[in-house]
């Protein structure tokens, strides 16, 4: 993974929806959709219903969600959804 991309998992209670490098993600936080970008800071945020956005070589993707909680750690964006 290169200094300039996150490792992106996505996970629900039942499977993995994706796991791979990003070079950022917008989350549908409960105060507000935020960006991460690499070298964010840390942080936890529970999430609200939204669409997930991410950004893989330059190819957005999208993914609907009814709500989750996220973290970000050290490069690392966790995101579990429901």
């Amino acid at each position: 993974m290169r200094s300039s991309e996150l490792q992106l998992n996505i996970i629900s209670p039942e499977k993995r929806l994706f796991s791979g490098a990003v070079s950022s993600v917008i989350i549908p936080g409960i105060a507000g959709s935020f960006g991460v970008h690499p070298d964010h800071a840390p942080l936890i945020s529970p999430l609200k219903e939204g669409v997930i956005t991410y950004s893989v070589r330059g190819n957005d993707k999208t993914l609907d969600v009814k709500g989750g909680i996220a973290e970000v750690n050290n490069g690392v964006v966790t995101i579990c959804v429901v």
